[in-house]
């Protein structure tokens, strides 16, 4: 929803959104958001939570997003990130905007370079198995499908091709130098690319960075698609999530590297419309940061 320049959203308005954003994130997390609450775990989930440093509270918050005024809206001045305009209407801060400058360029920059280069779509996220490849620690106290034995084997057997450093640097030492390509830090930008499932879900992660500069539907988005990536994530992984509800993609055979390929390819077409859609918001929020500051919002 967009409001006419200058003109705020009505309180009726902005609850309704408010209210529908909330309700679209219970109904595809909600019996986990009342587990999380008595204390249990999820092996899938709580990765959306716990990796990204997110709250439940700030997926299920609804902003308008940066320019976008809100009527009879004191519920949202809690903190620094709004203030009070003229006409008494809440808007996101340009302090806000210009203290995020730095943050909105580098992932401007970092999402531009995923977009620039063809989806590749034969990791068949081995990245899993090589986080448990030679170790006696599994990260998740799962069973494994196959054994460590059988895992073992399954990485001997099929190439690395990971891109994404932040699934990288959790292989286990054995794993690492199997690697088609070392990567760092340094040269994330050099190797991002969309078919990645991680690169897919950090699409949720920059809009949780940007925080209240992003608009709500955009966030709802990329936090449904985060959730669906990581569901295939943990189905193509070693672990045994059958209990929990989740049918195995077993990339050790043949048709599961297919079916996997093509659940990857539904879920690469939907990250680079997303894509698109945050590379354009940056850029706007970018053009907006450089331009003198305007008046209007008193700050209190």
């Amino acid at each position: 929803m967009t409001g006419v320049p200058g003109s705020p959203l009505a309180r009726p308005d902005w609850q309704a959104s408010a209210q529908a954003h909330a309700a679209r994130i219970d109904a595809r997390i909600g019996p986990y958001l009342a587990e999380r609450r008595r204390g249990r775990k999820h092996p899938v989930i709580d990765f959306l939570f716990t990796y990204y440093s997110a709250r439940p509270v700030q997926v299920r918050r609804w902003h308008p997003g940066y320019g976008v005024a809100l009527a009879d809206a004191d519920d949202y001045l809690t903190g620094k990130d709004y203030v009070r305009r003229d006409d008494g209407a809440l808007t996101v801060s340009e302090e806000l905007l210009r203290r995020r400058r730095p943050l909105l360029g580098a992932i401007h920059e970092l999402i531009t370079a995923t977009a620039a280069r063809p989806a590749r779509l034969s990791c068949f996220g081995l990245h899993e198995w090589a986080m448990v490849y030679r170790t006696p620690n599994p990260r998740h106290e799962l069973p494994l499908r196959l054994g460590a034995a059988g895992t073992d084997a399954v990485v001997e057997a099929l190439p690395l091709r990971c891109t994404h450093y932040d699934a990288f640097r959790f292989f286990t030492p054995e794993a690492t130098g199997r690697n088609a390509v070392p990567l760092t830090r340094a040269t994330q930008p050099a190797h991002e690319q969309p078919g990645c499932l991680h690169a897919t879900m950090d699409l949720y992660r920059h809009c949780l960075k940007l925080g209240p500069l992003i608009g709500g539907e955009l966030l709802a988005d990329c936090f449904e698609l985060a959730l669906d990536a990581r569901t295939l994530d943990m189905r193509a992984s070693p672990y045994d999530l059958t209990e929990l509800g989740y049918r195995p993609v077993a990339i050790e055979t043949p048709e599961g590297r297919a079916d996997y390929v093509r659940i990857q390819t539904a879920l690469a077409r939907r990250g680079t419309q997303l894509r698109e859609r945050l590379t354009d918001t940056c850029r706007d929020l970018l053009h907006t940061a450089a331009a003198p500051a305007g008046p209007g919002a008193t700050g209190r």
